[in-house]
């Protein structure tokens, strides 16, 4: 068996804000409408949390469930309980139309703290940063790739394809870099 490992290594950089990649985390990308039946016990049996309103994401502890689309949510749990979650969901969800798969490894995940967090995504994401909310999760692009990011109490976390990670991190640097112009 290999050895699990984050995207970077735990990169990290700081500036006026901090940057750092943060993993590995479990994630599953669960898709299922809204109306499944039993959809949002198996979601709570799984991360502790309510099913997430649009555009919303529900943090307990170390686990979470964010909605990414209309039938599309992504369950964060610790790496080592994908399978347990991946069968609890199976067996919740049994003989209903959905769709759960580990998509953990295909994933990088950062988190951006400080006071100035919110400037480092301003730069780079095309979002009305002075409406966004604790809680609120917003799927968007960061600079030229596919992300998604929301912010709690200390800063921001965002995810995105591992294939894209250093460059990410490079933007991130980048942004919380002072006097840095990004284009």
């Amino acid at each position: 068996m290999s050895k699990v490992a984050s995207a970077l290594g735990g990169a990290r950089f700081d500036g006026f804000a901090s940057v750092r990649e943060i993993g590995p985390l479990g994630m599953i990308t669960l898709r299922a409408k809204p109306d499944v039946p039993g959809l949002a016990a198996a979601v709570t049996a799984v991360t502790g949390t309510a099913l997430p309103a649009q555009r919303r994401i529900e943090v307990a502890g170390d686990k979470a469930a964010g909605w990414m689309s209309p039938d599309e949510y992504l369950l964060i749990v610790p790496y080592t309980e994908v399978k347990a979650a991946l069968a609890t969901l199976a067996e919740k969800l049994a003989g209903q139309h959905h769709l759960a798969v580990d998509v953990s490894d295909a994933r990088a995940v950062f988190r951006i703290e400080g006071a100035q967090a919110a400037e480092v995504l301003m730069k780079l994401a095309p979002v009305d940063h002075a409406t966004l909310t604790p809680g609120e999760l917003r799927r968007t692009r960061v600079a030229q790739v596919a992300g998604a990011f929301w912010a709690d109490e200390t800063g921001y976390s965002l995810v995105c394809f591992r294939s894209v990670a250093s460059y990410v991190m490079g933007l991130l640097s980048h942004s919380a870099t002072k006097g840095a112009e990004l284009f």
